[in-house]
């Protein structure tokens, strides 16, 4: 393997580890549960993107073809933990969790949890029928 490979491939390596541990450390020490979701979802998907790609160079390298299941963990990883972040956040509002004092537009909250979901059209219809 070639200097400049192993030069890509542990500065890859030194990213992703960094931004992982970056993320964890936030996830310690930021305030509150809304503040906290950042930390995971923000910088440990971008050191495990960067551990991945790491992974995919030394793969391409060593055997001469692009892996696909880096590629498809990436992905997943992507698609997953904003939507996860979205969902704990959510439940941390409607379990009325405090946010941290300094916090602007708190008010904002309490509009978001009176707000009802949207009915279905056929809950509607059992609705008036009775």
């Amino acid at each position: 393997m070639s200097f400049a490979v192993e030069l890509t491939i542990s500065i890859l390596l030194l990213l992703g580890g960094l931004f992982v541990l970056v993320g964890s450390i936030g996830l310690l020490r930021l305030k509150d549960i809304y503040v906290r979701l950042h930390a995971p979802t923000k910088a440990t998907t971008l050191g495990l993107g960067g551990i991945l790609a790491a992974s995919m160079v030394f793969l391409f390298v060593q055997r001469g073809y692009l892996s696909i299941n880096e590629l498809l963990i990436t992905l997943f990883l992507v698609i997953t933990a904003p939507v996860t972040a979205h969902i704990l956040a959510k439940v941390a509002m409607h379990l009325e969790v405090a946010p941290v004092p300094h916090t602007k537009n708190k008010h904002l909250l309490a509009t978001a949890r009176e707000q009802q979901p949207p009915q279905l059209d056929n809950e509607q219809d059992t609705e008036k029928d009775a």
